[in-house]
């Protein structure tokens, strides 16, 4: 016989008295059998026992225990306790309880007395060893039964939850595998059959697919490369994940327009008709889709005339990529549909703003989550023809960073040596480009790379001059915003003086969007009026323009100025279109300092100090003192600081106006120069002649001073412009200066000691 303590903490290798439970339990050794280093034994339990008092511990533990009596518990409630016990006890056997055979057919056969059934069942329970001890050390067997049937049900459940996890496991499998085995017998039936051969179509869907890569009209290869993949898809478990990509795939290849062309058959005059009726002026580019036309035209109708090499170039198209260039508002977008339109063709717009990934260009590899082909593709395919009208808005806004640089991806698709076999990252085959009209858009030439630049033929819109303004709102804007005011049927009209004071008094603009919006301001204010019931105006007047857009915006820049002193009128070039430029130069004493002021670039920077070194050394010309230059500082300001200006056109305005500030000479008022000069005074030639020449006519200037090498540009500036303005053509700055200063030559004759025509209170030397 032997005394049973459980140690406290299982991890101790030699306990003492003190590591063990108090309460534990007599026992028999019923059978034993040593192996290697450990011994196996069969104990009976007989009796609970409490540990009294340590009496040895060597060479094993010795000590005094005293037996705890049972106390014998009688009455229905324990029996129905051990009722409950019992049927809970059979119930986890039935679910897969692990326990002795013997002990549970012992334990479910009825014959056992309530304390020997809590005491067996407790030690088969799935608990830790802490509770266990727990329910060794409980003596009333009421309070015993309740604890075990509290772990016995926790148990239950646990186990339930186990089965039912198991068996929807277990048919999940058993209908994967049965619908595989049915799959696999409809196959092996269909073959015995000969219904289908092997590697063929099994599916509807399947079968649609190859339906369609046959009518898809794809070359060779790209068939081929389709074929292989759906042969693959065949292949395929339903379950595969690619399957999803594969689909993908096809649906794209099978979708794209290989072989489908809108025909060309729009004759010269329809298309001139179109283009004329939906915009007013913009010759260059109506010009350039004519000719493009025509030489279809003739391209078709060659016939038998047509040489050997012609015939082996005939399926050759004439690749025509167009850029667009002006400031906003001037119709460069809204042209691109009706050449569409004129070409009778579809069209399709792709805005390149903000675009800084390579792959909206070229696409992504198959080989990303949600991969897709580039955005020229995607718009080729909504087009569903392979000859559509494809516009590049805003060409000069494309951004660069770590994903790539998207101009460099257009280089290709622009390049009509290189775009019939354009390749798509994510198709993988090589699709024709060559059939596509491109159309770029942008306001910035310079902000094109040149590589870029290289591919396309440039046509620029300089901006409308009030009289294109003035045609542009009365045929275009007008009618538009009555119909989209819902009052085309009132009859309403804008006198002429009215469309003046419009585009005179409250815009200032290159293009035309903010007129039209403030004819959208005036008919808003008449749509109110006619839905309050209240009287409006038929005609609008100039008094009912002033009435609903309020107090007028502009003045104009040069008629209401009188001829002054050190301020000059420069033209200018942004990207918003031509602008005038004033320069004003003030005088201070000094020490020959130059300050420029009005966020200058470098090259007019530059431009400043060469218009100062000139003056310097032209005193005498200019009837100065040698040394005027020691004895003040000057000061050249730009008016709208905020906006940044480079560039070296306005080198002749800051001469003409440091010249006028140091000789007292007033510059005329409406005399407006451009033009780059050197420190001999040459006068060099410039760009954007056109854009200048309208913003000056724009803003009332009666005389331009041109550089004599820009007289070939005047083919471009419109008729009514010439007639308006008077042009001087110069090579040296005398020139410049003749026309622009109210009295030049300054002096007939120079003498060393003369003194200044115009001088300033600090350069007055007291008798």
């Amino acid at each position: 016989m032997v005394g049973i303590f459980t140690q406290k903490d299982s991890r101790i290798p030699d306990p003492g008295f003190e590591d063990l439970y108090e309460i534990g339990t007599i026992a028999t050794i019923t059978q034993m059998m040593s192996t290697e280093g450990e011994i196996h034994a069969v104990v009976r339990g007989q009796a609970r026992i409490k540990l009294i008092e340590l009496v040895s511990t060597d060479p094993y533990l010795v000590a005094k225990v005293e037996e705890i009596p049972s106390i014998n518990e009688q009455g229905s409630a324990i029996e129905a306790l051990a009722n409950k016990v019992s049927d809970l006890f059979k119930k986890a056997i039935n679910l897969g309880k692990s326990a002795e055979i013997m002990a549970v057919m012992r334990l479910v056969s009825g014959k056992v007395e309530p304390e020997e059934l809590a005491d067996q069942v407790a030690s088969l329970l799935d608990i830790k060893t802490k509770a266990k001890q727990e329910l060794l050390g409980v003596i009333s067997l009421k309070t015993r039964l309740e604890k075990i049937l509290g772990f016995l049900s926790h148990e239950v459940n646990v186990l339930e939850l186990e089965k039912s996890i198991s068996s929807k496991t277990q048919r999940r499998f058993e209908d994967q595998m049965r619908k595989a085995m049915l799959r696999e017998k409809k196959k092996t039936i269909e073959e015995e059959l000969g219904e289908i051969d092997e590697g063929e179509l099994s599916t509807d869907e399947l079968k649609e697919y190859k339906t369609k890569i046959q009518k898809a009209g794809m070359p060779k290869d790209v068939r081929e490369k389709a074929e292989k993949e759906l042969k693959k898809l065949v292949q395929m478990s339903p379950h595969n994940p690619e399957g999803g990509y594969i689909r993908n795939y096809l649906d794209w290849l099978t979708d794209m327009p290989w072989d489908k062309v809108t025909p060309n058959n729009v004759s010269i005059d329809k298309a001139a008709k179109i283009l004329e009726d939906d915009h007013y002026g913009i010759k260059k580019a109506k010009e350039r889709i004519l000719e493009y036309l025509a030489v279809m035209q003739i391209k078709k109708d060659g016939g038998a005339k047509r040489s050997k090499k012609a015939e082996l170039d005939k399926d050759e198209s004439q690749p025509t990529i167009l850029c667009f260039i002006g400031p906003p508002g001037v119709g460069k977008t809204s042209i691109g549909k009706s050449i569409a339109r004129a070409l009778g063709r579809k069209f399709v717009r792709m805005s390149l703003g903000g675009i800084r990934d390579e792959a909206e260009i070229r696409g992504h590899r198959r080989t990303y989550v949600g991969a897709l082909p580039g955005r020229i593709i995607q718009g080729i395919k909504n087009a569903g023809t392979k000859n559509p009208v494809f516009m590049l808005d805003e060409i000069d806004k494309i951004g660069i960073d770590f994903r790539g640089d998207p101009s460099s991806a257009l280089l290709e698709a622009l390049d009509s040596e290189q775009n019939k076999e354009f390749s798509d990252h994510y198709l993988e085959v090589a699709f024709d480009l060559s059939q596509v009209m491109f159309i770029c858009t942008g306001n910035v030439i310079e902000k094109i790379p040149a590589a870029l630049r290289d591919r396309m033929e440039v046509i620029r819109f300089p901006g409308y001059t009030q009289d294109e303004k003035y045609h542009i709102a009365k045929g275009f804007l007008w009618p538009k915003q009555l119909r989209m005011h819902g009052l085309e049927n009132k009859k309403l009209s804008i006198s002429k003086k009215a469309m003046d004071e419009v585009i005179n008094r409250y815009t200032r603009e290159a293009g035309v969007r903010d007129l039209e919006r403030n004819l959208a301001t005036i008919l808003r204010k008449i749509a109110r009026l006619v839905a309050e019931g209240k009287k409006y105006p038929k005609q609008i007047s100039n008094l009912d323009v002033r009435k609903y857009l309020g107090p007028q915006k502009f003045s104009s820049l040069i008629a209401e100025k009188k001829d002054e002193v050190g301020m000059s009128t420069g033209l200018a070039v942004t990207a918003a279109g031509g602008e005038i430029l004033f320069i004003e130069v003030a005088l201070m004493p000094g020490a020959g300092k130059l300050t420029l002021t009005g966020q200058l670039g470098d090259v007019m920077k530059e431009s400043a100090k060469a218009a100062f070194t000139w003056a310097k050394s032209h005193w005498r010309e200019l009837g100065l003192k040698e040394n005027f230059g020691a004895k003040l500082d000057v000061h050249i300001h730009v008016p709208e600081g905020a906006v940044p200006k480079d560039g070296p056109s306005a080198g002749t305005a800051m001469t003409v106006a440091l010249v006028s500030a140091l000789t007292g000479t007033p510059v005329k008022r409406n005399v407006g120069m451009t033009g780059e000069v050197t420190l001999r005074g040459r006068v060099l030639e410039i760009g954007g002649v056109k854009e200048k020449v309208i913003a000056g006519h724009r803003a009332g200037l009666k005389c331009i001073v041109l550089p004599k090498e820009n007289k070939k540009d005047m083919e471009d500036i419109p008729e009514n412009v010439q007639k308006d303005i008077k042009f001087i053509y110069a090579t040296e700055l005398s020139e410049v200066l003749k026309e622009a200063l109210t009295k030049w030559p300054l002096v007939q004759v120079k003498k060393r000691e003369e003194t200044l025509p115009y001088r300033p209170a600090f350069l007055t030397v007291n008798n």
